[in-house]
C-alpha cells in the first residue's frame, strides 16, 4: 500500500468511506458525520482511482469531517492508504497527535489480506518517526481478532490501559489495549 497525507476532498472522503460500512462500524463505532452513509456514495469512492483526474472536486464544500481530518486540526493527522496494484482507496490511518493512540480502518475489498499490518506498521513509523511519539498505543475489542492480530504482528505488545472505551458513536466497549515504544525518536519536519 502507498500511504500518504490526503491531498484533495476525495482523499478523505474515500478515506471516509473506507470504514463506513456496517461491518467496520461495528468496531469503528464512528460519529454520524464521519460516515459516508450511502451505500451507493461509499461504492463509487471506492471505485475511484487515487490519481483519476478529478479536476475541479477539491473545489466542492468541505465536509465538518475533513476539518477534523485535515492534518493537526483538533490533535489528529491522518494518512490515505492507496492500493498500488489497483490504485484504489483501500483506508486509512490516524494518529491522535496527544495520546499518541492510532486507529486504522479498510475498505472492505481489502479486509482479511493482512493490510492491517501494513497499516499499523505506518502508524508506528508516522508517530515515532515523523511526530516524535515515543509510544504509539492502540485499543481494541478483545473479540475483533483481526485488528489484535494486525497489532501483534506490527510489534506492538499488551499495555495497561482502561478496561472499557466509549466510541464516537456513545457506545461503550470493552478494550484491551497495545504499544509499540521506540527509546528514540526522529521529528522530522516538512513535506508529505
Amino acid at each position: 500500500m502507498l500511504l500518504y497525507t490526503p491531498v484533495i476532498a476525495l482523499d478523505v472522503l474515500a478515506s471516509a468511506a473506507a470504514g463506513s460500512d456496517v461491518e467496520a462500524q461495528h468496531w469503528l463505532g464512528s460519529r454520524a458525520d464521519e460516515l459516508v452513509q450511502h451505500e451507493d456514495t461509499r461504492e463509487l469512492f471506492l471505485s475511484m482511482r487515487a490519481d483519476d483526474d478529478l479536476s475541479g472536486f477539491e473545489a466542492r464544500d468541505r465536509l465538518k469531517m475533513m476539518r477534523r481530518l485535515e492534518p493537526g486540526s483538533d490533535g489528529f493527522v491522518q494518512l490515505t492508504a492507496v492500493h498500488v496494484a489497483d490504485g484504489r482507496y483501500a483506508g486509512a490511518t490516524i494518529i491522535n497527535l496527544k495520546s499518541g493512540e492510532i486507529g486504522g480502518w479498510l475498505a472492505p475489498s481489502y479486509r482479511r489480506q493482512g493490510l492491517g499490518i501494513e497499516l499499523f506498521r505506518a502508524a508506528v513509523q508516522l508517530g515515532h518517526r515523523h511526530l516524535g511519539i515515543k509510544v504509539v498505543r492502540a485499543g481494541a475489542e478483545p473479540t475483533n481478532s483481526a485488528s489484535r492480530g494486525a497489532l501483534a504482528a506490527a510489534g506492538f505488545t499488551a499495555a495497561p490501559g482502561p478496561t472499557r472505551f466509549t466510541l464516537g458513536d456513545g457506545r461503550e466497549i470493552d478494550a484491551c489495549w497495545y504499544q509499540h515504544a521506540q527509546e528514540s525518536t526522529a521529528l522530522r519536519r516538512g513535506g508529505n
